[in-house]
């Protein structure tokens, strides 16, 4: 048995990791989450393996150190939750790439098929997802959504389960990816939630496009740059809903890029350009094919009414529309608001 490599990448992996719970749900499928830890440095959030009863895994803890431990595990939580504790040695760990030696407390619990597939198509398709379980598996409950609106599951009584929703929507609204303990009335709870962390492609070259890629790396997203067609269509055919595309590039070759996207209708798809130019952009997509409703997704030309001059402007009116649509928000000021503040 073997975990998934994290070579692609931990978005890449959650994707995998999403499509696999999605195509094992109705099997029977058994989680390994961690419930406690000792050592290991600093460690990413939100790490889960998945299993069958045939011994099938996906999904990683630990960049593998506790392989051992995992794979049986979460072959034996298909039928009934358990923990089991794991240590990995110095040599162990740093074989590992992790940062020293430590100890865990691994908790498997099945999780029933409309949990498993409604945690995998959010995982798959890149939008906010926690798992929420009592601390000894005995129940579990997915939520999904940007604002977590959807719940899927129980945790044993009405009481303890309204706990777990908000416990983990208030956890949402730091806006990262985390794994906590809470204690609350009733009970102790596991949460595991993943907010995907968006990936720009920006597709064209200069001072624009270094800036907005400077703009992503400062807020933690990942930044990719093309200027090839191929190599953007491909981009673009993966995307999820945590993706952005800011065309830069006006050929009009581009706009097969848009047509796909449009089709898709995953990511925030955004083209710069003067109100003529997205005018123009306009008349070649409806001429393509590419329906009224389909073109209300495009944003063109990208970003907010700022007063941007300088390119490193320009990229913080793009990036605040990524994060506003992102929220749901209009992008408007907040003293006009009466929404909640940060999130």
């Amino acid at each position: 048995m073997s975990e998934v490599s994290t070579a692609a990448g931990p978005g890449s992996q959650l994707r995998e990791l999403g499509a696999a719970l999605q195509r094992w749900a109705d099997q029977g499928v058994g989680v390994v989450r961690v419930l406690e830890r000792h050592g290991f440095g600093t460690v990413e959030s939100g790490q889960l393996v998945a299993g069958t009863a045939a011994g099938a895994l996906a999904g990683e803890l630990y960049r593998g150190a506790l392989a051992d431990a995992v794979g049986p595990l979460a072959v034996a939580a298909v039928d009934a939750p358990r923990t089991e504790q794991a240590h990995v040695s110095e040599a162990g760990a740093l074989g590992a790439g992790l940062a020293c030696s430590g100890g865990a407390t691994l908790l498997g619990h099945p999780l029933p098929a409309p949990q498993a597939a409604a945690l995998g198509a959010a995982l798959e398709r890149g939008v906010p997802a926690a798992l929420v379980s009592t601390a000894d598996g005995a129940g579990a409950l997915v939520l999904t959504g940007p604002d977590l609106a959807d719940v899927h599951g129980a945790l044993g009584t009405p009481e303890l389960g309204s706990a777990g929703v908000e416990a983990a929507r208030r956890l949402l609204r730091r806006g990262a990816t985390a794994t906590e303990r809470v204690a609350v009335e009733g009970g102790e709870l596991l949460i595991d939630l993943w907010v995907p962390v968006p990936s720009v492609l920006v597709v064209g070259s200069g001072a624009i496009a270094d800036a907005l890629l400077a703009q992503a790396a400062l807020l933690g997203w990942h930044g990719r740059q093309e200027t090839h067609l191929a190599e953007t269509q491909a981009a673009v055919a993966a995307f999820t809903d945590a993706d952005v595309l800011v065309l830069l590039d006006h050929d009009p070759a581009f706009d097969a890029v848009l047509v796909e996207g449009l089709r898709a209708g995953r990511g925030f798809l955004g083209a710069l350009g003067s109100r003529h130019t997205q005018t123009n952009r306009r008349e070649r997509l409806l001429a393509a094919g590419v329906g009224e409703a389909e073109l209300s997704a495009l944003h063109g030309p990208v970003g907010l009414d700022l007063g941007a001059r300088a390119p490193a402007e320009t990229a913080v009116s793009i990036v605040a529309q990524v994060i506003a649509a992102r929220s749901g928000r209009a992008g408007t000021a907040l003293a006009a608001s009466d929404g909640r503040i940060g999130g």
